[in-house]
């Protein structure tokens, strides 16, 4: 995939970055393809890898700083990323 080479796949945190990246890229526990934003603001659940690394860089300005993959064999869920104070419906 052309855009995958530019995020490289390691945990939340990059060693080498002050901040850890706003977005995490991998899948649930059914292989969806997950965006989570750490800030909790944007996100959701795409078809393909491609498709959700599209949208998380749209959403930093492409910068590859901002998106990381998460490790092989990790599962992501929404869980804990919306406050329960929230209105959502």
């Amino acid at each position: 995939m052309a855009n995958a080479q530019h995020f490289q796949r390691h945990s939340a945190h990059n060693s080498l970055s002050p901040a850890p990246a706003r977005f995490i890229i991998g899948r649930d526990r059914r292989g969806s393809w997950i965006v989570q934003d750490r800030q909790g603001l944007v996100g959701g659940l795409f078809r393909n890898e491609a498709a959700a690394l599209h949208f998380a860089a749209e959403e930093c300005n492409h910068n590859p700083a901002d998106v990381c993959l998460a490790p092989e064999g990790a599962i992501l869920d929404f869980d804990g990323l919306i406050p329960a104070s929230s209105n959502l419906h």
